[in-house]
């Protein structure tokens, strides 16, 4: 499980042990950490310890980007391991582990995959068990790997475009597919339409495999007020995909859940 060669953790971790409050929203949106800024589009994108990439992984959670939230946790994460003698990669483990979709919206998606019976498939009692004892299992990522803000908010993923705003275009094209050539054949979770929209860009450049995504699945965000019926009306299609898929892709799951 090693460090992503595009990690740029060795150039801040020092910067973020050195901030007096890791969870300041003035002290981790500032010069410091910006990666870029489009003025036209009133985008700016910044830096954020989100680049561990566990190699073993069967199901890749894939959401457009990580808010503030996540953002001050993952510096907190690191900040408060400053003091001990680890490697990196294990921070950027711990990263992943204590920040990834973390807040209401894991609530949401954790009942939304235990309603797709994934966790039977992985021989868990609940998929809650992939953000605890059973992280050895997935990988959480993002389309676009750094904290996006669009006029200063939480980037959503619909404006602007990101297959049509070339900064967002790029990191998208340049970052997940590279990340899921180090994983071998994992199911692709997309949260929301957004993020589907990105992965059928990338099946279409022959970048990913169509036929490892679960297709339809809604983002779990609380202000998402149509996940439940886009849930239900895919419901259905995503638990044949999920069993189809696993069942031929990954031999130690439970033999009798295998195609006959």
């Amino acid at each position: 499980m090693a460090i992503a060669t595009y990690s740029k953790f060795t150039s801040f971790k020092e910067s973020i042990h050195s901030l007096t409050d890791p969870v300041d929203r003035e002290e981790l949106m500032n010069e410091t950490f910006l990666l870029e800024r489009d003025e036209k589009k009133n985008l700016e994108m910044y830096y954020a310890p989100f680049e561990h990439v566990n190699e073993h992984a069967k199901i890749v959670i894939v959401g457009i980007t990580h808010g503030l939230h996540q953002m001050k946790k993952s510096f907190e994460t690191v900040w408060n391991n400053g003091g001990e003698e680890i490697e990196d990669e294990e921070v950027l483990q711990k990263v992943k582990n204590h920040s990834s979709f973390e807040g209401p919206m894991r609530k949401n998606l954790i009942a939304m995959l235990d309603e797709l019976e994934l966790h039977t498939y992985l021989n868990l009692a609940s998929t809650s068990e992939l953000f605890g004892p059973a992280s050895h299992l997935v990988q959480t990522t993002s389309v676009l790997p750094y904290p996006v803000f669009y006029k200063g908010k939480n980037f959503s993923g619909s404006t602007p475009n990101i297959l049509k705003t070339e900064v967002l275009h790029r990191y998208a094209l340049n970052h997940l597919p590279i990340e899921l050539e180090k994983l071998n054949d994992p199911l692709i979770v997309p949260l929301g339409v957004n993020v589907t929209k990105v992965l059928m860009h990338l099946t279409e450049n022959n970048l990913i495999s169509a036929n490892s995504i679960v297709n339809g699945f809604p983002h779990p965000s609380g202000g998402n007020g149509h996940r439940h019926r886009q849930f239900s009306e895919n419901k259905e299609g995503m638990k044949e995909t999920i069993r189809r898929y696993l069942a031929n892709n990954c031999p130690f799951f439970k033999k009798e859940m295998s195609i006959k």
